[in-house]
């Protein structure tokens, strides 16, 4: 027979852990969720400094976009988490929420709840800040934040450099204003990595109610009489829901099983063989990503973490975090950046930046033999729209994933001034005790024209897409501002995918907020205490 419990939960990253740590809250309510990938018990799960090889493999599906048209046909890694945690797991571990106006703007299309004021209390409920407890942060929540334990003298440099170009400091773009360079928090705890599996599951895997399987891919989505019944796993076996299914695997991931399950574009889904189950066009429309560019100086000494990629250091490195919780090993390699403009009309920041503590150290960028540093920008609000959709009918082969990066010619505008923007506070006079000289894009790229051509070779995701399962009041919208699936009963999508407008920083601390608020709206629907 058939296992059922109140809740199923599809996809154990971000959202899908702190669901089912809420939901399970009530021990009369059951709840099982289910992850594809593996547990998080190697080491490099833990340690901050594991990013650097996340990006080359661990935990990930190991996906890539369809050649992007608008950049020569670049096929670019698309690192898509498979592993308890999710993103929470393998990301850079920054704590980053967005601007107030990108929460504003989903309210002002519609999405009734969703504007900044309504939101704030989720993220300060989520957190257990280590320097905050005010009007924008919270203290004694799941999830560790936390101030860098590693900085290096060279991101003094940077202040001082992004100062000189009239970019202020600000102590918490969480905070009154998200303009200016700075520290970044980090979803960390003593410094260790604070994934959503670290906080919001492991600590709720002894509830009777609550149970966990991994290695569990669901093949399709159960539909009878335009409810969600259950889901059907890869083995055939069935997994039945009383009240709901929750689709929580993100913002590919979610379209991707929809489809499987005959639940999207008609013609798409017939021209794969798979019947139709709900003609939805605007399941995986709506892609959105931050397209991620860099400059890269070789530096002049021992001044970035590229020194420990000898075997000697290493050993010595990792000595000193076990005894100090300090040093490169306690360094998220990715703590320093900030927001400013490349619109100077823009209604908020229109730019990120994210100081590397080092070179190479995602997969595909290139890295300085003799050691440097890199200075990464991204566009926040892209105009360019993607889509994912199936390559075939077997839940085995991997989506087409099509940002469409730059198809708008602002979006490539806009990502040069930002590059720009970065090659100019290298080159200012804090930081020249530190840098030897710029090697990408260096001096051979002026024009325009250059630094398309570089940026078409030298790019890569920021891993933020966003909007595939859109949330909206409208008939075509994915899901209604209580994330429920338009035409299917007692589904609902909660995770990334339902942003109207990806936000304008990081993704993952929203992918928290969204399943907090998601949770007491669950559980206001069904009548279910706290």
């Amino acid at each position: 027979m058939a296992e059922t419990f109140d809740f199923i939960i599809v996809g154990g990253g971000s959202a899908g852990c702190v669901l089912a740590a809420r939901l399970s809250e009530n021990p009369d309510t059951t709840v099982c969720l289910l992850e594809a990938g593996g547990s998080d018990r190697h080491p490099f799960y833990h340690l901050p400094a594991g990013f650097a090889k996340m990006t080359k493999g661990i935990g990930s599906w190991g996906w890539e976009t369809t050649p992007q048209r608008h950049m020569k046909n670049r096929v670019f890694n698309y690192t898509q988490a498979k592993v308890i945690g999710g993103g929470s797991a393998i990301n850079a571990q920054i704590y980053t929420r967005g601007n107030a106006l990108d929460y504003d703007e989903w309210r002002q299309m519609g999405c009734d709840g969703w504007s900044y004021e309504d939101v704030l209390p989720y993220f300060r409920r989520a957190e257990d800040n280590d320097t905050y407890n005010n009007r924008y942060h919270g203290q004694g929540g799941p999830l560790g934040v936390s101030q860098p334990a590693a900085p290096l003298p060279i991101c003094d440099a940077y202040f001082e450099a992004a100062a000189a170009v009239g970019i202020p400091k600000n102590e918490d773009v969480n905070g009154e204003k998200q303009d200016g360079a700075a520290y970044y928090q980090l979803t960390q705890k003593d410094a260790r990595r604070s994934s959503a599996a670290m906080a919001y599951l492991n600590p709720n895997l002894g509830r009777r109610n609550l149970t966990r399987k991994l290695g569990a891919q669901v093949r399709r989505i159960i539909v009878e009489g335009g409810r969600a019944r259950g889901v059907e796993m890869l083995d055939g076996s069935k997994i039945m829901a009383e009240v709901e299914v929750i689709l929580s695997s993100g913002a590919i991931g979610s379209p991707r099983l929809l489809q499987l399950s005959g639940i999207g574009p008609a013609d798409h889904l017939n021209n794969l063989g798979i019947d139709t189950v709900l003609d939805q066009p605007q399941v995986g429309e709506n892609l959105q990503d931050h397209l991620d560019l860099y400059c890269i100086c070789e530096v002049s000494g021992p001044h970035t973490y590229d020194r420990f990629a000898k075997l000697h250091l290493s050993a010595i490195a990792g000595l000193q975090y076990i005894f100090t919780r300090k040093g490169p090993v306690a360094s998220s390699l990715f703590e320093t950046g900030g927001f400013w403009y490349a619109d100077p009309d823009a209604r908020s920041p229109d730019i990120q930046f994210h100081l590397g503590l080092g070179t190479g150290i995602e997969k595909g960028v290139e890295a300085m033999p003799q050691g440097g540093v890199t200075l990464n920008s991204c566009y926040l609000r892209p105009r360019s729209r993607g889509t994912v959709r199936l390559q075939s009918s077997d839940p085995a082969k991997a989506p087409l994933i099509d940002p469409n990066y730059l198809q708008d010619p602002q979006d490539r505008e806009m990502s040069i001034r930002g590059l720009k923007i970065t090659q100019k506070i290298l080159s200012q006079g804090p930081l020249k005790p530190f840098i030897k000289a710029e090697r990408l894009p260096g001096p051979g790229v002026a024009s325009d024209e250059d630094y398309f051509n570089f940026i078409c070779e030298h790019s890569k995701t920021s891993h933020h897409c966003a909007g595939t399962c859109r949330m909206g009041a409208d008939d075509a919208a994915v899901v209604d501002p209580r994330l429920r699936f338009n035409g299917i009963e007692q589904l609902r999508v909660v995770d990334n995918s339902i942003m109207p407008t990806v936000i304008s920083s990081n993704t993952n601390a929203a992918a928290i907020m969204i399943a907090e608020k998601a949770s007491d709206m669950i559980r206001h629907d069904h009548g279910i205490a706290i």
